[in-house]
């Protein structure tokens, strides 16, 4: 991964996926990682990583001791909360509170009222690694133009995690056909179902979904047995078609971009929000070029 940076040197983070076993945890979560967690937090140290993210669960505190002994900020992605509050128990430096209409594993959630809530929970909690700072929010869910950003910080966040819109980018490494999928998608394109991997998770539908989605007494049957559906279709030998996962901010994407272009863009838009919202307050004429 370093050797394809344009500088090594770039700061750069990792992020895993570490769901709850066992208990009363979802029986379709798995272990990603393979057994090797230890492996791999030992790989994010000597590589020199500055910010580990854990999604759909909380690393052990082991975990995050370590990590903090190394110098590495940890980060959590949060649908709920109530996640937050248990993140920021063990100790994370920062929460990234995805909303519902975000893309890939996400919870029900709207980014306008779960931003603000986690915030709200993220100001009782004073990281050590953030040197009596209160412990930092990057909102996610939704975010795909400058006017996403500018709420996002107007909401209490100190940036954002951006996904989908940079699918659509020229520099990802998806397919072509993953990005004009982006592109195409529409407003109503995207749902969020069970059969990818037994977790909520936001995609664009195509047939092969749709045709689940009908089935939700199937699905519900296969995954209280610990069994993902589109797995159990690998394993019965029927045709599969995995669809692309994004976000309902594809709708908002008319084409694909530099990421650096989007980037710009987003700044400059959401400058120009901010100082909008500056006007008001100053009491003086408004005029908007949205």
């Amino acid at each position: 991964m370093k050797a394809n940076f344009k500088s090594p040197d770039l700061p750069f983070g990792i992020d895993l996926a570490l769901p709850q076993l066992g208990g009363n945890a979802r029986k379709t979560n798995h272990d990603y990682t393979g057994g090797k967690l230890d492996e791999l937090i030992d790989i994010t140290i000597e590589s020199g990583a500055k910010l580990f993210v854990s999604a759909v669960g909380v690393p052990p505190k082991a975990v995050i001791d370590r990590l903090h002994a190394a110098g590495i900020l940890v980060m959590n992605m949060v649908g709920h909360p109530k996640h937050a509050a248990k993140a920021l128990d063990l100790g994370v430096d920062m929460v990234c509170p995805q909303g519902g209409e975000g893309g890939g594993h996400t919870g029900e959630i709207a980014n306008s009222v779960l931003i603000p809530a986690v915030v709200d929970v993220a100001r009782k909690y004073k990281p050590p690694m953030l040197k009596g700072s209160p412990a930092l929010v990057v909102a996610a869910g939704g975010i795909g133009n400058g006017r996403a950003l500018a709420s996002s910080l107007m909401q209490g966040a100190v940036g954002v995690w951006v996904g989908t819109r940079f699918v659509a980018s020229e520099e990802a490494n998806c397919s072509e056909e993953h990005k004009r999928s982006v592109v195409d998608c529409g407003f109503t394109g995207t749902e969020r179902t069970l059969v990818l991997s037994g977790r909520p998770l936001r995609m664009r539908t195509n047939e092969y979904i749709a045709n689940w989605q009908a089935q939700p007494d199937k699905i519900k049957e296969l995954c209280d047995k610990g069994i993902v559906p589109m797995e159990y279709d690998f394993d019965q030998g029927n045709e599969v078609d995995p669809p692309h996962i994004m976000g309902q901010v594809a709708g908002l994407v008319q084409k694909i971009q530099p990421a650096r272009e989007i980037v710009d863009e987003m700044v400059a838009e959401a400058t120009t929000m901010l100082k909008l919202g500056g006007a008001y307050l100053a009491g003086g004429a408004v005029s908007s070029k949205l």
